[in-house]
This record gives structure tokens, sequence and C-alpha cells, in this order.
């Protein structure tokens, strides 16, 4: 090593940790749009074996790196906790890889796939180069799916399979990606936006990336699905501990997991009892969401409704600054949008970039729908934006004198987010915001959906027994049908957003559980700090400091919490 390449070497984990993120940033394009770095950049991201060999040397490279720093480095506890993430994060995602689950990884949200076309919808569009970046990237879309062809291909020789509904789902998906019309498909409504003079070239790399997933949808359909068609849709013991690692940050004692969301169940279904009975007296709870759905508030439109979701969050800003969070600068600039046609059934957010030029965004799917009953949304974008994913996520990228980039960005724990959000909405019932009982009615359900989330994900995957207590089918083991049965008698949810919710789960093992098990770790972090603290106990100053902390894994976070 030269004398200028030591100077320059990583001394601390804080600095390996913004390093990895600069490299990881280089490697993956679709990483560095998410950020908003490297602007220039015309790829896509590498989703060939090698593509995904070479961020797994990017991991291993930088566990050593940090390995052989020196260990009294960490007596500083902001450097322990960036070298804990780092460590945790890299090694979950390297038992994945070695496992080779990323030769399977077909499913209906937030696959590699998705990122193909997701790339698009985080790039800036104000100028010619702007533009002239967008048709780069659309022009080395068509390799980025031979890539993951490829990927797939290899699974298949290794006998690692997605299963059908995951196939079968990704197939319609694509469908809606190409449009029903000859011609018409997302990419080439996308470049209607540019400008006149790189059009005709922007039209042809439209072109040739809609022809690219054509192709991709018609191999999926006649090439793997044929050769996946005996494969299990459900994980199995070692592969979901596996997932479930990478997406919690902990090793999970599942059968308690699964024990207690039944509890959590039990106590969401007497409380929905009692609500729906405000909705409309003698009214079981699907009853009365079927009287919401025919006679409760809705929002006429797609524009309507993106309007009225925008009006929310501005309102729920209003409310809680000063009160119980300090909101100012980009914590007040959320967008509300609509998702692109061939999107999953479930809303979602995309955090700001890292100069906040871009700023956070909530994306609603339409399904083709043009009546949009609102007695479930507020509690979700209360979830999705405010006080939810927008307010922790952005307040942690505002926090780089304190923290590393990783630990802002890359290094997040889906069920410390997803937890943060759904105790978002609980906050918001706890500080009255749902005194309509429609409305409260919807933030039931969706407190219910997450417990059935735990109960069906560990069930399905892991085909466990109903308890002899369960009112549903006591004593049987579960099964995706089952699950889809379960979900249907006790979650008001329109059935298209049912559907997928089970393919996802089959799809993406382990995740689902992070909501409400990232949730009990969040309130029982909180309720610990107000038990030190005492009557001095401040909410609005430990939330802003729980939002302003880096990422943490459920192994860690209760305590991390319980001592702000």
């Amino acid at each position: 090593m030269s004398d200028s390449s030591a100077a320059s070497a990583p001394r601390t984990p804080r600095q390996l940790a913004d390093a990895y993120v600069d490299a990881y940033a280089a490697l993956d394009p679709g990483v560095a749009a998410g950020l908003g770095v490297n602007l220039d950049d015309e790829r896509q991201p590498d989703l060939s074996p090698a593509g995904f060999d070479a961020a797994d040397e990017l991991d291993r490279r930088t566990l050593e790196a940090l390995a052989a720093l020196p260990a009294d480095i960490r007596a500083d506890p902001a450097e322990a906790a960036c070298a804990r993430l780092l460590t945790e994060r890299l090694g979950a995602r390297r038992a994945v890889h070695a496992a080779g689950d990323h030769l399977r990884s077909l499913r209906n949200i937030s696959s590699p796939l998705h990122q193909v076309r997701q790339i698009f919808t985080m790039l800036p569009t104000a100028t010619e180069q702007d533009w002239s970046v967008v048709a780069g990237k659309l022009r080395n879309t068509p390799a980025a799916l031979r890539g993951y062809r490829a990927t797939l291909t290899e699974g298949l020789r290794r006998g690692l399979y997605s299963g059908p509904r995951q196939v079968e789902t990704l197939i319609g998906q694509f469908d809606g990606w190409l449009g029903a019309d000859a011609g018409s498909s997302w990419f080439a409504d996308f470049v209607t936006g540019g400008p006149d003079a790189l059009r005709p070239g922007l039209d042809r790399a439209a072109a040739a990336a809609t022809a690219a997933t054509a192709d991709f949808r018609d191999w999926l359909r006649d090439g793997y699905a044929p050769a996946a068609a005996g494969a299990p849709d459900i994980a199995g013991r070692e592969y979901y501990l596996r997932a479930a690692r990478y997406c919690t940050g902990a090793d999970l004692d599942l059968d308690e997991a699964y024990a207690w969301a039944w509890t959590e169940f039990h106590r969401l279904d007497a409380e929905m009892r009692v609500e729906a009975d405000r909705v409309r007296p003698g009214a079981a709870p699907l009853e009365a969401v079927e009287h919401l759905e025919a006679h409760g508030h809705a929002v006429k439109g797609v524009e309507g409704i993106r309007s009225w979701l925008q009006q929310l969050m501005d309102e729920a800003v209003a409310a809680l600054d000063g009160t119980h969070f300090d909101l100012d600068g980009p914590l007040r600039q959320v967008e509300a949008m609509i998702a692109p046609a061939g999107s999953a059934a479930a809303p979602y957010y995309t955090r700001p970039s890292l100069d906040f030029s871009r700023p956070g965004r909530t994306w609603l799917p339409v399904q083709d729908r043009e009546t949009f009953p609102t007695w479930q949304l507020v509690s979700t974008w209360y979830h999705e934006g405010v006080p939810g994913h927008h307010l922790h996520l952005t307040q942690r990228m505002r926090c780089a004198d304190r923290l590393s980039t990783f630990q802002m960005t890359l290094g997040s724990v889906s069920a410390e987010t997803e937890g943060w959000a759904l105790y978002s909405e609980r906050l918001m019932d706890e500080l009255g915001f749902f005194t309509d009982p429609g409305r409260r009615l919807g933030f039931l359900d969706e407190q219910m959906l997450r417990t059935i989330r735990v109960i069906i994900d560990i069930g399905m995957h892991l085909e466990l027994v109903i308890p002899a207590d369960s009112p549903f089918h006591p004593g049987e083991r579960w099964t995706p049908e089952l699950g889809a049965a379960f979900f249907a008698a006790y979650n008001g949810s329109p059935a298209e957003m049912r559907e997928s919710e089970i393919v996802r789960y089959l799809g993406w093992p382990g995740q689902a559980i992070g909501y409400k098990l990232g949730e009990r770790a969040w309130r029982a972090g909180r309720e610990q700090a107000r038990a030190r603290h005492g009557a001095g106990f401040d909410l609005k100053a430990w939330h802003m400091e729980a939002l302003s902390q880096g990422a943490f894994g459920l192994a860690d976070l209760t305590e991390q919490l319980s001592g702000l």
C-alpha cells in the first residue's frame, strides 16, 4: 500500500461504513439512484450472477477490513454501534448469498426486477442532461433483464426455485408494465415527458426496454414456470430462519413470536367488535367494513385521492409540530404519489435523496379503481408518511454529523423501520386522531393485518398447527389456502390486496413479521425509558432522539431505546 493509500484508508468503523456506501453506490446504480448520487451514471444494475458475486465480495472485504481495525476504537459507543450494525448487516447479507437465495428471488414487491423500473422514478428529469441519462438507462434495461434471467437460470440449475405463485404474479405484473395496447408500455408513457430534441432517442430506448420486458415475461411463462411447476411455495424452517434474520436483525424465537401474535389477535378481535358496533349497531367487524366501503367517506378519481392524501399528511405535520415532534425543513416536505401500473397492491414509501433535492414520497397503487373509500387509508398514510416512514427515515438522514451514511441508509433493518411506522399508527390513536368510528376501525383493521402477518407468515412457512383456542380451524396445519381464508375472515382489505399479501409473504419469507414485532420493540423501549425517567419523561424529546439514532436490529433496539 502506498503512503497516500494508507493515509486515505478508513481508520474507524464509521469511516469504513461510509467507504462501503460509496463503493456500493459505484457498484449498484439502483442504490446510487436511491441515494441521489452518481446521477450521470447511465447503467442499470448488474443482475447477473457475477453482479451478485461482486456485491458479496465487497461485503467480504469490508468485514475483513472492519476486523482489522484496532479494537480500542470500539471504546467509543458511537463507533461501537456502527461496527455492530455493519457486522450484523453484512453478515446477514453474506449468509443469504451463500445459500443462493438471490437465485430464486422472484416476488411481487421489492425484488431486483422491480428495481429495474423503480430506478426511473428516482431520477431527476429537469434538464436535457437528465433525460439523456434516462435514455441511457433505458438502453441498458435489456442487459439488466438478461442478467437476471441468467441468475434465475443458475437457480434452476442448482435446484433453487421460486414458487409458482410468485412466477404467475410476476407475469401478471409485467402485463401491467407492458399495457393493453400494442406499442404502449410504462416505459413509453414515461418518456413522453422528455424534451422534443431527445424524443426520437428516448422513444427508441423505451421501445427496446419494452421489448426486453416482453421477452422476459414470455421466458417466465414458457421457460421458468414449467421448470419450477412442482416447487413448494413455502420456505421451510432453515430458509425461513435465515431470511427472518436478515429482515429483523435478530435470531428470533419463532414459537414465542407465533404464540404472542395469537394473544394480539384475540385482543384486537374483541376491540374490533366493539368499534364495529359503533360504526353500525349490531354489526360484526366485516359487516361494518362492508358498510364503510359502500356508504362511508370516499374520494372520487385518482388525482382526487392523491390530493386528499397530500392534505392528510400536511395536516398531520401541522398538528404534530411543536407538540410531539420538532418538524422543519425536509421533515415537512413529503409528496403523495400514484404508484406505476403493474405495482403490487400495497402502498409504500421512498426516502429522499441524501441532499434532499428529491423529497420523501408515499405511493398509492390504484389497481384501476376510480373510487377510494378512506376509512382504512388514514391509518395507512400515518404509517407511510407522517409520523411514520417519512419522519423516521428523513430525520435519520439529517444526522450526518453523528452517524455514518450506512447507519442512515443502507444499514436500515426492515423490522425497525416498519416497527416505527406501526408504532406511529398506534401513537396517532393514543393522541386522539381516530375519534371517528370508521377511521378507528380502519386503524384496528391495520393492526389486525400486521398481526395476521405474523401468524400466517410463520405458520405457513413452518407448517405450524393452529392453536386449540383459535376460532379458525383449530388443530389444523397452516397452508397457503388456509392463510388466505383466515385473512378473508378477519381483515377488511379488498380481495386483490389480500391476494397480493399472501403472494408477498410466500415470496419474501420473514419480512412481514417485522411490522408487529418491531412495534413491540419500539413500545417496550418507550415504556422502559418512561419508567427510568419517571415524571421527567419528555415524549417529544424521546421521539426526536429515537428518530435521530442510527439503524438497529431487533436484537438491540429495545435496549437502545430504553436508554434514551
